[in-house]
């Protein structure tokens, strides 16, 4: 059984975070570890609280999961701080993981920051090193290029941007556009466009968190980038398609990670 591991914070309604992660490893077949970096209080409607863990404390969770269970691939959300960067970079490169996919979690839905914004330049100073592959959405590539993104080929422009700055391969997630929902794959110098159609629904929220953690387990199989990027983007489509009449909370409502077991 193939493992994999998901660094990032918890959300206590289940539709993002540890949560929806867990759920989407779980989907794939393979065996899911976490590592909590915060504790949220949130639900459909939006984020109440944040607690921070400490760093020893997360050190040590690393230390616990790595010394013992060595994952086929990692996951890493929420991070919030420099100094946890750091921590995470340390002990991954210590226990020589590979297989790394760092979606950089800047802000909540509902437009809680996540981050600590004066640690973004530390953050992707300690991350970006042992990452296979950045996935950042529209507003949080704004955040870190300091530049708009309008439509598909400032897409184009803002990856090819980021991968020569960050010297990566970059994934930018396009839900945000108004047109369609495209993601673009900027690695080895070539643009892969995989495109997507709108689908009418509120329940959204997990979007980033799945996806990212869908390609890690698809690199934990074998896939090679492309082909796991491609392969997760069908599983989200799939888990907002069916979650188009799902009932749950009140707000932007979560997608359907389970929907191989009940979309018959």
């Amino acid at each position: 059984m193939k493992k994999v591991l998901t660094i990032a914070g918890s959300d206590c309604s289940g539709g993002a975070g540890i949560q929806a992660d867990l759920k989407t490893i779980a989907m794939h077949g393979h065996y899911g570890m976490s590592v909590i970096t915060a504790l949220t209080a949130q639900n459909t409607q939006g984020l109440i609280d944040i607690t921070l863990v400490s760093s020893d404390f997360l050190s040590n969770q690393l230390d616990a999961v790595l010394s013992d269970i060595m994952p086929d691939a990692v996951k890493i959300g929420m991070v919030y701080s420099g100094e946890f960067a750091a921590i995470i970079a340390d002990k991954l490169t210590q226990y020589g993981v590979k297989n790394v996919v760092f979606d950089p979690v800047m802000v909540s839905s509902s437009g809680v920051a996540l981050i600590d914004v004066s640690s973004i330049a530390d953050i992707l100073n300690s991350l970006v090193p042992i990452s296979t592959v950045i996935t950042p959405n529209i507003p949080e590539t704004e955040q870190i290029l300091g530049t708009e993104i309008k439509n598909n080929m400032d897409c184009v422009k803002a990856a090819q941007k980021l991968s020569r700055a960050l010297q990566i391969s970059v994934l930018i997630k396009g839900g945000h556009l108004q047109a369609n929902s495209n993601d673009l794959l900027f690695e080895n110098g070539k643009i892969v466009n995989y495109r997507g159609d709108r689908i009418e629904t509120n329940n959204t929220h997990g979007t980033g968190c799945t996806l990212s953690t869908a390609i890690a387990c698809n690199l934990a199989s074998g896939q090679p980038l492309n082909t796991a990027v491609k392969n997760a983007k069908e599983f989200v489509t799939n888990a907002i398609k069916y979650a188009v009449n799902q009932d749950i909370g009140s707000g932007n409502g979560p997608v359907n990670h389970v929907f191989k077991m009940n979309k018959g």
